[in-house]
């Protein structure tokens, strides 16, 4: 079985998990912040909402240049409400498991370099780009946003089991 397939159960599993997450987000509770240096709850959900959809470039180039020399910096998406967060989101998991499933473990084992203003940041396999990257990093972001949901008594769903509200 090639790593895109072997992966795909994982993804399905986490990806399933932070949508749970998502819909409980309140369309009233986007601005609120934790703290003035923490992110919104708005932010974490566009964050989370964004991560899968980074799956089919990281696969179909050698490269991403975050803050191109002359071009527009990435932006994480703007939403306004829960119901866009999970448009974008179902939308990038959707393309985010067809590349994955479909691409070979020849392209898997191929380095993938993140840049910013033409500068190498980083370089690792995309197989570790998928790990850490996606899947790593989707299960740390929705930790926090696990935090932020409790600070404001909203319930927080079940990842591997009940949770304390259920």
């Amino acid at each position: 079985m090639s790593f895109g397939k072997s992966i795909v159960p994982e993804f399905d599993q986490e990806m399933a998990n932070t949508r749970k997450v998502l819909e409980r987000i309140p369309d009233d509770k986007l601005d609120w912040k934790a703290h003035p240096k923490s992110n919104t709850i708005g932010w974490v959900g566009a964050h989370l909402a964004e991560i899968p959809g980074w799956v089919p470039g990281t696969l179909q180039h050698e490269t991403w240049d975050i803050n191109p020399v002359g071009g527009e910096p990435y932006q994480t998406p703007k939403a306004t409400s829960r119901q866009q967060l999970l448009e974008i989101f179902d939308k990038n998991v959707a393309a985010a498991r067809e590349a994955l499933a479909s691409t070979t473990d020849e392209a898997f084992e191929q380095q993938w370099s993140l840049l910013s203003q033409g500068q190498t940041i980083l370089t690792m396999p995309r197989t570790a780009v998928i790990r850490s990257l996606v899947v790593n990093h989707t299960i740390h972001h929705r930790a926090v946003l696990c935090v932020y949901l409790r600070l404001n008594d909203i319930p927080v769903p079940g990842m591997y089991g009940p949770s304390g509200d259920e």
